[in-house]
């Protein structure tokens, strides 16, 4: 088990904890859950780049990275569903495509199929989604209209990812 894959676990492992800052009764929960959040995605960011740097991109991080990174946005939507900072029709359509892309990526995986990196727009999506959860959960005007814009550019974003899976795994045929 390398170190990259280590921060990847570690991201894990935030999820529970982001849940239980979110839903306790600590002054600053939201300021506390967010700082949870935002260690996830540096934790994202260092394991990428040391995996890179260091020569350790492995089939076990290409899956569990973007898996972990879904799991945790997947329990922040569900906890600002939970508390109606977001609407039934976004949480449906954040979940239907972040389960549909793990379920996907899980299938493929164990049918011996090359799994796509991430790649500049994935890490994009990722950025934008964390400007939307910042609005979302301090409560900002244009939160909402914001969020619904990064869940189009998502969607293709997906769609993107689909193509070069195709492209990819056609190409090991």
């Amino acid at each position: 088990m390398n170190l990259p894959n280590l921060l990847t676990l570690l991201r894990f492992a935030l999820i529970p904890l982001y849940l239980a800052l979110f839903f306790s009764e600590l002054p600053g929960r939201i300021q506390w859950a967010f700082g949870v959040l935002l260690l996830a995605g540096l934790t994202d960011v260092i394991d990428g780049y040391l995996a890179r740097k260091h020569r350790q991109v492995t089939q076990l991080g290409i899956m569990l990275d973007p898996l972990a990174d879904k799991l945790m946005m997947l329990a922040v939507f569900l906890s600002l569903f939970l508390t109606n900072r977001i609407g039934i029709a976004a949480a449906i359509a954040i979940i239907l495509r972040d389960v549909s892309m793990i379920v996907a990526s899980a299938f493929f995986h164990f049918r011996g199929k090359k799994t796509v990196p991430a790649n500049a727009m994935g890490k994009l999506t990722t950025v934008l989604y964390y400007v939307a959860l910042f609005l979302l959960m301090f409560d900002h005007p244009v939160a909402g209209e914001f969020l619904w814009g990064v869940i189009i550019f998502s969607f293709l974003t997906s769609l993107i990812y689909l193509f070069q899976f195709k492209l990819l795994n056609e190409k090991t045929m």
